[in-house]
């Protein structure tokens, strides 16, 4: 199976993990949110906002122009911390951005 074939179906996965515990937006955030040049648009998108409207839909665009990809990712840490205390389900989310990080920081 290709790298970004692995990508993809990991993108899936996380995508499907959010609708699941309810984290998926049904409106997109204003425009100028998704301009913030802080990491994970920590100033105008909370962490769930992020993956849904900037990490997924950069990355789905990387692997469908077959794009060089990160070579270093660390989005697990941050979904640890901010999903901390909030009581939902996240174990198979969590999982999901771990195979992530491990797929772009050379772990295959």
């Amino acid at each position: 199976m290709s790298h970004y074939h692995q990508v993809a179906e990991v993108l899936i996965d996380i995508e499907a993990e959010m609708r699941q515990i309810g984290c998926w937006d049904a409106i997109a955030p204003a425009p100028q949110a998704l301009r913030s040049e802080q990491p994970f648009a920590v100033d105008t998108l909370s962490f769930a906002q992020w993956l849904q409207f900037i990490f997924i839909p950069k990355m789905h665009f990387l692997v469908a122009e077959q794009q060089a990809l990160p070579n270093a990712c660390g989005i697990a840490p941050m979904a640890q911390e901010y999903f901390r205390g909030q009581q939902l389900p996240v174990a198979g989310l969590l999982s999901a951005l771990v195979r992530m990080d491990e797929l772009l920081g050379g772990n295959r």
